[in-house]
């Protein structure tokens, strides 16, 4: 019994140590992109305007350079999150925000606005509309696999159904706007953190961060998916409530960290199999450790974007692109599910 208590602890902890040190990358890129920008302000004033008011470099460290850090942290988590939650409730290792149309439709709502605003045109009407129309997806995905019995396979085939939807009516709008129009939906697509405030941060925290707990309760859960739909309801798992509810949470997220920034892509899909090639399939730590995950690489991307090409910034959903990608031609060539 005592050999087994000791396997566990050092099971465990192998996976408490990963997140440990995920948090340590997290504040160390954090210190390193807080003293990166066109400006002089270097590291040393930068760390030190963080604790006082030095003028100009404690503007810039508060007012543009940490809520660009607080945002990458916010929206690599909830994408990560988002896309763990999935791929976990529907079994499928290549789902994510945007394979099931979420992100599409939350595009289309900033493009409708961005064409039809007029003199409402505001980034907050952007974002709203983004929000709206993300759930619309989720909402339609719910239904159709309601009409059809809530399985696997028609939530995913009715997600790829409306991502295409959604991108065709996109495009179709950008082709009626004028030029400042397409410039601004061209410029909403790439990604972008260059535009986000305190305002904003605390709207974003409040959909990606509210429902983390409820993901956190339903662990045991998503683990007992994973053995399939039967085993998981002979153990008592209300299947198609945990499933529903679970694209419901996951949308919010998704909405609630893209409706200011754009889209940014790959972080759902990446985020999730980078943690699990690690940790394994529990929820309790795969959670979390896929959070850190997603905030290590958005945060990363969007430094890499600020001083790659300096003083020209790259938008962080270009550079997520070039990461994601290489990744996911991987994940089609070694054609392996071992760590699921």
């Amino acid at each position: 019994m005592e050999d087994i208590c000791q396997q566990y602890k050092s099971f465990t902890g192998k996976k408490v140590t990963f997140m440990i040190l995920l948090t340590v990358a997290v504040f160390g890129v954090a210190l390193i992109a807080i003293s990166q920008g066109p400006s002089s302000v270097g590291f040393k004033d930068s760390f030190a305007a963080l604790f006082r008011d030095a003028g100009l470099a404690h503007a810039i460290v508060w007012k543009l350079r940490f809520p660009r850090i607080v945002m990458a942290v916010l929206v690599g988590c909830g994408l990560a999150l988002a896309g763990t939650v999935f791929q976990s409730i529907l079994r499928n290792p290549l789902a994510s925000p945007y394979t099931l149309g979420i992100a599409a439709s939350a595009g289309f709502g900033a493009v409708m606005a961005i064409v039809f605003g007029a003199g409402l045109y505001s980034e907050y009407l952007i974002a709203g509309n983004a929000f709206f129309f993300a759930l619309v997806s989720s909402l339609l995905i719910l239904g159709i696999a309601r009409l059809k019995g809530s399985t696997v396979e028609t939530m995913v085939l009715a997600g790829i159904a409306i991502m295409f939807l959604f991108s065709s009516l996109s495009s179709l709008l950008q082709y009626m706007g004028t030029m400042e129009e397409v410039h601004e939906i061209v410029f909403w697509f790439f990604g972008s953190l260059s535009k986000v405030g305190w305002k904003e941060i605390g709207i974003a925290s409040a959909m990606i961060l509210v429902p983390i707990p409820i993901l956190w309760k339903w662990s045991w859960d998503l683990n007992l998916l994973a053995a399939g739909d039967e085993s998981a309801k002979a153990l008592g798992v209300n299947v198609t409530r945990i499933r529903m509810l679970g694209v419901v949470l996951a949308s919010l997220i998704t909405a609630g960290a893209i409706c200011f920034t754009g889209v940014i892509g790959f972080i759902g899909l990446v985020s999730p199999h980078i943690t699990r090639m690690v940790v394994g399939g529990d929820h309790r730590f795969l959670l979390p450790a896929s959070a850190l995950v997603g905030a290590v690489l958005v945060l990363t991307a969007d430094t890499l974007g600020r001083t790659l090409w300096a003083p020209q910034v790259i938008p962080v959903g270009i550079v997520t692109s070039f990461i994601g990608v290489p990744f996911f031609f991987y994940l089609l060539m070694k054609k392996t599910r071992e760590y699921w």
